[in-house]
């Protein structure tokens, strides 16, 4: 009797450290949850990088064969100009903004 009791209540320690460990532990079901949420992160990031792949290979493509394209690309980031042609380069607003601010924290 005394041994039957002695045994059901070792039992009953087992199930609640191995219940314990199911709940708490890196291996379970938190520990899952947390991975999961990592997984469906890393998907979105795969997802973004490969439509930014896309994106970057249909720009090659573009320019290597498409001439007006070329020379939108070039004239609008290298600033390059035709023949009697003048380029107007206008400051940025935000950097206007941040130049004012300064100017004003400067008389303050």
């Amino acid at each position: 009797m005394l041994r039957r009791r002695f045994l059901l209540g070792l039992l009953v320690l087992i199930n609640l450290v191995l219940i314990l460990r199911l709940g708490f532990s890196e291996q379970g079901v938190f520990g899952y949850l947390d991975l999961d949420k990592k997984v469906l992160e890393l998907e979105q990031k795969i997802e973004k990088a490969d439509s930014r792949t896309l994106e970057l290979s249909r720009e090659i493509r573009r320019l290597k064969s498409d001439r007006t394209y070329q020379e939108k690309i070039i004239r609008s980031r290298m600033n390059y100009v035709k023949e009697n042609e003048l380029l107007y380069i206008f400051p940025d607003k935000v950097k206007l903004q941040k130049q004012g601010a300064t100017a004003d924290a400067k008389q303050n």
